[in-house]
């Protein structure tokens, strides 16, 4: 076993991490808002973990927490994702459809060139040498906090589903000016479902800077924005384990195919041609339609007579 994880526990961590990167995504598609923010929420919260861990500012505070600093840098990282949501959800939402993706994409590239301009996330070089989380000696051992908080993010989502939240989030992405009609304010709704996917990139970006041991411009960009949609269109937006599913496969294709050197890259782009044509609910929708049984069928009405077309 131990030598199983030696070998692929880096690629299990890094598909539930691509997982929950997806279910950031997830919260807003279920408001049928296409935000591609998370990249950015994610850098932010990289960046504030990076900072914690590393500036010297903060050694005092290290000192004084010890192991306990690696759950202040998730509340950082979680807190700073939230209000950037807030500050950001409120006016991009008022757009729709591909102007709020631009808007979100503008987002993250204006974080981008922030950061490579600010001396204190490094620059265009960015921060290195950052701590593993509670003196981990191997990066597989991230499993212990990126599935724990895969699973609470999966239960709380099918759990907002359910709720009276989850039910005005669907009668927004179906239509939201009936449900507006009904009562259902659709901005307060929207943000809220913006902000809930900002805090998870947060959270998720604190927990992987130390997993990567180190951080830099290029965890937000706009192929980021894509890549993370590309994992939930795949995986199916309409079902919590689609985006699990879509990230999983997406973060695992060029692992698996990495004795193929430069083809790996082909096929791993015809996966999502042919996942786009040939699923377009997702792979997680597919199986569903499979697994639901098939509605009974009306006998076909037989020939009709002379004598009865006459009555």
């Amino acid at each position: 076993m131990n030598d199983f994880l030696q070998t692929y526990g880096f690629l299990i961590a890094t598909m539930m991490q691509a997982g929950l990167l997806g279910l950031s995504l997830y919260f807003p598609l279920q408001a049928g808002q296409l935000s591609l923010a998370s990249p950015g929420f994610y850098s932010v919260g990289g960046y504030a973990a990076a900072i914690l861990l590393t500036n010297p500012a903060f050694a005092g505070l290290r000192d004084t927490l010890g192991n306990g600093v690696f759950p202040l840098t998730w509340l950082a990282g979680a807190v700073l994702g939230g209000l950037l949501g807030v500050i950001v959800g409120v006016p991009a939402l008022r757009l729709r459809g591909i102007y709020l993706a631009l808007a979100t994409i503008a987002f993250v590239e204006i974080l981008r060139v922030v950061a490579l301009n600010l001396t204190v996330t490094g620059g265009a070089v960015g921060i290195f040498g950052i701590p593993q989380a509670f003196g981990f000696q191997d990066r597989w051992q991230y499993i212990f906090l990126f599935l724990p908080l895969l699973l609470l993010t999966m239960l709380f989502a099918r759990q907002l589903e359910r709720s009276r939240v989850g039910r005005a989030l669907r009668a927004i992405r179906e239509d939201e000016l009936a449900a507006d009609a009904m009562g259902v304010p659709p901005t307060q709704y929207k943000v809220l479902a913006f902000v809930i996917g900002a805090v998870l990139a947060g959270l998720v970006g604190a927990m992987s800077a130390p997993f990567l041991n180190t951080w830099n411009a290029k965890q937000g960009t706009f192929d980021a924005s894509i890549t993370i949609l590309a994992a939930v269109l795949i995986g199916g937006s309409r079902n919590v384990w689609g985006p699990v599913v879509g990230g999983a496969l997406l973060a695992a294709v060029p692992e698996v195919l990495r004795f193929l050197t430069d083809w790996r890259l082909v096929i791993n782009g015809l996966v999502l041609v042919v996942a786009s044509l040939y699923l377009p609910q997702g792979i997680v929708g597919a199986l569903e339609r499979l697994g639901r049984p098939r509605p009974p069928q009306r006998p076909a009405p037989g020939p009709v007579s002379a004598a009865e077309v006459k009555s």
